[in-house]
């Protein structure tokens, strides 16, 4: 008796040991599956250092890394607007030009001021914007090392994952400011986020 209890005993946990691996493995490839649906194709120019000619491709890129990431937490993706890209593109602009690297420009100009004189927020009963800057050179340009930047920033990947902006405006320049006092080619980049209260 106690012989085939010892048997059963054995025979149930070996039972159990392979449902637990059977389980261990499903998770293992469930997980998996879930990253790549996550992770999703590549996004065209996404490994692009910025020059004259492939801005457009590189602000394309960055866009689509973030709606990617947006993706992957269930938000829904932001809208390429036209008046947001115009705002970026003077932000990193002007942050080389005047030589400096801030979200407000010397002359105390915020973002949301900058958006205010846009076309952006005509027929709506208010807006709201946000701004992520970032800037770095030689491999560190590309728009995916610059997104993942802002990830693993705290405050940046707040506004990137925020649910309440709809649009965004992309910028980069293949240049850095020289108060960054770095050396080689570089990049600066800017993204406008923004919502219109209807």
């Amino acid at each position: 008796m106690a012989a085939a209890l010892i048997a059963c005993a054995c025979a149930l946990a070996a039972a159990m040991l392979t449902c637990v691996a059977a389980l261990a493995a499903f998770t293992a490839r469930t997980s998996e599956k879930a990253h790549s649906a996550a992770a999703g194709s590549p996004c065209p120019g996404e490994s692009l250092h910025p020059t004259a000619a492939n801005v457009r491709a590189v602000d394309a890129a960055t866009l689509c890394l973030i709606n990617r990431l947006r993706s992957a937490h269930g938000l829904r993706s932001l809208r390429a607007n036209r008046e947001l890209r115009h705002v970026a593109s003077s932000q990193v602009d002007t942050m080389v030009r005047r030589d400096y690297f801030a979200d407000d420009r010397p002359t105390g100009q915020t973002p949301l001021s900058l958006v205010a004189i846009t076309r952006y927020p005509v027929h709506s009963d208010g807006f709201a914007v946000g701004q992520n800057i970032a800037w770095g050179t030689g491999s560190d340009t590309t728009p995916a090392h610059i997104v993942e930047e802002w990830m693993a920033s705290p405050p940046h990947r707040e506004i990137m994952l925020s649910g309440e902006y709809r649009d965004a405006g992309v910028a980069v320049t293949p240049a850095v400011p020289a108060v960054l006092g770095s050396a080689g080619h570089g990049a600066t980049y800017a993204i406008e986020f923004g919502v219109r209260l209807f």
